[in-house]
């Protein structure tokens, strides 16, 4: 029996493993109703843009610094610290076994968060939201294999899961439907450092913590 881990696999070996096809959808409106910002969440993401750039100015940001100074008060303004939502750091997935190649893949998430109000089955909660992170110099396509690694095991249990590929600048919102094959939409990629794509960002996290 192989073991892997997740960070070791190529995108191009997921889908071949788990049978992920891959489309494009070129607007949020089918799946989420965007609503205006408020004037203060306008500031406050204002504020996170300006607080970021100092850093890239800098050099590299880790992917440590990414999560701290950008995507935890993103979640934060967007709702997701509130009741039924909750946040989950960095656990390890359950082994994901292929019977056909002999292999287990093995894995830790960076951030969850998960719906305490909904239920999959008993003692699983329903997944909101799957984050993966990444430094500031690494393209966010590189997280995709790791991200669709563990959807895979939440679509046993529910239908669909959003996901987020970041590295601070760059978004990209995943849209992963269970089936046969099972689905990934990859969305319009945002930017936090543009007005009107870093607006679209909050509005875009909002709705998904609000289904």
């Amino acid at each position: 029996m192989t073991i892997l881990n997740t960070r070791n696999l190529s995108l191009e070996e997921v889908q071949r493993l788990f049978g992920f096809q891959e489309q494009y959808i070129e607007s949020f409106s089918p799946l989420l109703s965007l609503e205006l910002l408020t004037e203060l969440e306008q500031q406050e993401l204002l504020q996170i843009r300006d607080d970021f750039r100092r850093y890239l100015t800098s050099g590299k940001v880790s992917e440590g610094q990414v999560k701290f100074l950008v995507v935890a008060p993103l979640l934060r303004l967007a709702g997701f610290y509130r009741y039924p939502i909750e946040i989950r750091l960095e656990e390890d997935i359950a082994d994901i076994e292929v019977e056909d190649e002999d292999l287990i893949i093995k894995g830790r998430f960076d951030i969850l968060a998960v719906s305490k109000a909904k239920h999959t089955k008993p003692q699983v909660y329903f997944w909101v939201l799957l984050i993966e992170s990444k430094n500031s110099q690494i393209d966010i396509s590189t997280g995709l294999s790791q991200l669709l690694t563990y959807a895979y095991k939440s679509i046993d249990n529910q239908k669909s899961v959003w996901g987020l590929t970041t590295n601070g600048r760059s978004y990209q919102f995943v849209y992963i439907q269970q089936g046969n094959p099972p689905i990934y939409h990859l969305m319009p990629e945002l930017n936090l450092m543009e007005r009107e794509r870093s607006m679209q960002l909050l509005q875009v996290l909002k709705a998904i913590c609000q289904l």
